[in-house]
């Protein structure tokens, strides 16, 4: 019964509240909800709530009065228009949707534009909606707009091409030094957003020259200009006589055009042309073929992955494994491609196709579990061989390994690249030239020992990277490397121990003594080596203090430093000779690193060895002589005035024409020299009247 009573009631005030007018509203129940809005975009909804057959809705400009500040009355004579505001109603049964809209852009104004917006605050006005029927109001909407003008690009914009203007005739920015939209730079004169008034202010420490804006300024060279404090010496006798509008400043800007984007590509010029035939290869060039593309083989890039497209370098040999399957197998450059010999001749390739007997040297994993599998034929190895010839290319013979690779095997393909001297007998080259070339590995020798065959390496590391199961490879000259394994490092090691451990696997790289200065240095000839640097790993009496998985100074990075420098050429090639060799270590500090709940008491070391290779210079550079250093002002290098070079194009360093043609004019201008002064002279004349 209670209940019943309380919900009487409280049905009840809510008829009477009903029934009750707005503040600030006639009597009735129509009303906009809600009665009053902020606006600050360019459109606003709202509802009138009561039955809307009958009504007419209007929209009016509230002007305030300029004495009492206060709103003008509004009456029911307006229209769904009221200058650049639009209103839309959407008739309903009890609530109508009432839309205000602005129908101006809000784009800021540039130069000479109308309809837009004069600054950032574009528009501050009062609005009112009405509903009247008749002309008895209803209800009244409340509107305050403060809109400002829109700070985003609605161009368009082009993505493939930017088109830039021409600076030699238009510059780029007219007013660099403003930089800050819709207010004014301080000491920015052209800043068109700046006031008088604030011009004032530092009218007289304005950013001079282009930026400041001023990109036609007087330059010394001009006649009409005013002397410069720093004026050159020769500036009485020359000067130009130009107009402002034809200024040498616009040149220092690019000269503009369209941009387009570059898509990367193996794609490379043209190196023959008519008149001009290909001078031949050098060491490093890439090869080239008969579409004036690179010559590609696969090879490993830095990351230890390999690139199929990868260009071959001239005389740089390599050997590379590549890991594969059927669904990523792709095929390589096809073998009948020409490629250019190097005196623009082209070479066909020679190729021999055979089939692989034994699978189990080229399949590293397989999950055979079908029945049925899909097989293709593909290539397992591929072994190229240039028989080469001063600097062109006389033959190319390629041997093409193929076999059956099927769906779920991990093929590892091989490719070799070998470059051998047409003087070779039996395919072992007659090395021509002693020095070393590049990707060939480096000469090492035990000289201390009966057997003075010696190895130079770093690791190779294979499966989980362990030093347990990794591989070494020999260092290859001019490559510069970086490899290392782990090691597996009870958290119970003895500190002293455990440098011990990493310094023999470290110096297990380096059987040798001496290396080779050049690749064809004799064993019976001690000046043909250098002895290696060794520099000893620091030797740490620091205790632990029974501390356990925490070691310092542990020589876990074996550093090489070969220096090498170029002291001649053969047949164009040049003669590299190593000249010394020095190792050392960096030395970490080992702590054990603690996993997943602290049960495992192993924690991994990784020891690291990099390779460098430092070219210097053969001969150290002549040491200045005493005329060079008394008569310093006649070095070209330290002065502007250069009196050696006086007759410039008579001299070596003038490479505009040939030194013949250059000769020649020259010899012809002192002989009309020449003839001129004798012509002048007064005995000439009489001997000419005679």
């Amino acid at each position: 019964m209670g209940a019943a009573g309380f919900g009487a009631l409280l049905l009840l005030l809510l008829l009477l509240l009903r029934a009750a007018p707005c503040p600030g509203q006639p009597a009735g129940d129509t009303v906009f909800q809600p009665s009053f809005i902020h606006m600050s975009g360019p459109r606003v909804n709202a509802f009138f709530l009561g039955n809307s057959s009958g009504v007419n809705f209007s929209i009016i400009l509230s002007p305030r009065d300029a004495e009492t500040g206060k709103l003008q009355l509004a009456n029911c004579s307006g229209s769904q228009r009221a200058g650049d505001w639009n209103l839309d109603v959407t008739p309903g049964v009890n609530i109508s949707k009432v839309t205000v809209s602005l129908s101006r852009s809000l784009e800021l104004c540039l130069p000479n534009a109308t309809e837009c917006c004069p600054s950032p605050l574009c528009m501050v006005e009062t609005l009112q909606v009405l509903a009247c029927r008749g002309s008895v109001m209803l209800a009244q909407l409340l509107i305050q707009a403060e809109i400002f003008a829109n700070s985003s690009f609605a161009g368009n914009v082009s993505e493939n091409a930017t088109i830039i203007p021409n600076q030699a005739f238009k510059p780029l920015g007219s007013c660099p030094c403003n930089l800050t939209a819709g207010a004014c730079d301080v000491r920015c004169c052209c800043d068109l957003e700046c006031t008088p008034d604030f011009q004032q202010l530092f009218s007289g420490s304005c950013f001079p020259g282009v930026f400041g804006g001023d990109v036609n300024p007087p330059y010394d060279q001009l006649c009409s200009s005013q002397p410069m404090e720093y004026t050159p010496e020769w500036f009485p006798f020359l000067c130009v006589q130009s107009s402002l509008d034809n200024t040498p400043f616009l040149g220092y800007f690019y000269h503009g055009s369209i941009s387009t984007p570059k898509v990367p590509s193996f794609k490379i010029p043209l190196q023959t042309s008519p008149g001009k035939p290909f001078t031949g290869y050098r060491e490093g060039d890439p090869i080239v073929t008969e579409e004036d593309e690179y010559f590609t083989v696969p090879q490993q890039s830095m990351a230890g992955q390999c690139v199929g497209n990868a260009p071959v370098a001239y005389l740089h040999n390599f050997d590379v494994k590549c890991l594969t399957n059927l669904e990523s197998y792709k095929e390589g450059l096809p073998h009948d491609v020409r490629i250019n010999s190097g005196t623009a001749d082209f070479i066909q390739q020679n190729v021999v196709y055979r089939a692989i007997t034994d699978r189990s040297k080229f399949i590293t994993e397989s999950d055979l579990l079908a029945a049925e599998v899909l097989c293709q034929n593909v290539t397992f190895a591929e072994h190229y061989k240039f028989i080469w010839k001063d600097m062109n290319i006389e033959q190319v013979n390629v041997t093409v390994f193929l076999g059956s690779l099927c769906d779920g095997e991990i093929l590892t393909q091989r490719f070799t690249v070998e470059f051998l001297s047409l003087n070779s007998t039996h395919g072992e080259e007659l090395f021509e030239n002693p020095g070393y070339q590049v990707g060939k590995p480096v000469k090492a020798a035990n000289l201390n020992a009966s057997d003075p065959l010696g190895s130079l390496n770093i690791w190779q590391p294979a499966g989980r990277g362990l030093c347990a199961s990794a591989a070494d490879r020999p260092v290859l000259f001019g490559v510069d490397s970086y490899s290392g394994c782990i090691l597996e490092v009870d958290i119970n090691e003895d500190c002293s121990f455990l440098r011990g451990n990493v310094t023999e696997k470290l110096n297990a790289l380096i059987q040798a003594t001496h290396i080779g200065k050049r690749h064809n240095s004799s064993y019976t000839d001690l000046s043909d080596w250098v002895e290696i640097i060794r520099l000893d790993p620091f030797s740490s009496n620091v205790s632990t203090g029974g501390l356990k998985g925490f070691c310092p100074d542990i020589p876990a990075n074996l550093n090489i430093h070969i220096i090498f420098a170029k002291v001649g050429a053969v047949q164009g090639i040049p003669l590299q000779e190593i000249l010394a060799v020095q190792i050392s270590y960096s030395t970490v500090l080992w702590q054990f690193q603690c996993g997943l709940g602290c049960r495992n008491t192993l924690s991994f070391l990784p020891i690291t060895a990099s390779v460098q290779f430092i070219e210097v210079p053969a001969q150290p550079p002549p040491p200045v002589t005493r005329y060079q250093k008394i008569y310093a002002e006649f070095d070209c290098n330290q002065n502007e005035v250069c009196w050696p070079q006086l007759l410039y194009p008579l001299t070596r360093f003038y490479t505009g024409e040939p030194y013949s043609q250059c000769l020649a004019k020259g010899l012809f201008l002192a002989f009309l020299v020449l003839l001129a002064t004798i012509m002048s002279n007064p005995w000439f004349s009489k001997l000419w009247s005679r």
